[in-house]
């Protein structure tokens, strides 16, 4: 029987906001997008809407070849797999596709972000950040790996889950996977 996983990234740009974000949590990496292939190739989460405007956020698919990762090509980041069952990913695809199809809708939840630092959950139905996004997509599904609400989970709480399995760790741009597709 075949292994399913998803594969969380979690990333550190270098960009002004993660520096200000790095200085207050001491954890090296301050961004987590989920992905369905090892590749990175299905890459989603809230972020930048356009790679020159930190300021418009909301829920984006990442291109890491023509998105934000392309401005910052010194990205620093860890890759983590969680073994799924096909059910699973099926749920997880079905919560995505509300997102998807309502993806003009959400904002980037930045005051969620302050909440997590007060350890009070700051949730909006439409607004996200980051890792608030990946928890809600994997708790939706029935994944349940924190006893605390997707709006207190940070990029941290992920790095340090016993369930998740560590991939590779580096530049971006150096994981086989990439290096490979950018030589093409």
């Amino acid at each position: 029987m075949q292994s399913n996983y998803i594969y969380i990234l979690l990333t550190d740009t270098g960009t002004l906001f993660t520096k200000s974000i790095k200085k207050y949590t001491k954890a090296p990496y301050n961004h987590a997008s989920i992905s369905f292939d090892r590749g990175l190739n299905e890459l989603y989460s809230f972020g930048r809407k356009h790679p020159n405007n930190p300021i418009s956020g909301g829920f984006v698919k990442e291109d890491i070849f023509h998105g934000t990762y392309s401005k910052y090509p010194n990205t620093t980041c860890v890759i983590y797999k969680l073994e799924v069952t096909e059910r699973d990913i099926v749920k997880m695809r079905r919560v995505l596709n509300v997102f998807k199809r309502s993806r003009t809708k959400f904002l980037y939840n930045l005051l969620g972000v302050f909440g997590v630092s007060l350890n009070e959950p700051v949730e909006f139905s439409n607004s996200y950040f980051c890792s608030q996004f990946v928890a809600e997509i994997l708790q939706r599904s029935g994944i349940k790996l924190w006893n605390k609400l997707p709006a207190l989970i940070t990029p941290e709480d992920f790095r340090n889950h016993s369930h998740l399995k560590l991939v590779y760790e580096g530049i971006l741009f150096d994981y086989e996977p990439i290096k490979r597709k950018k030589a093409k």
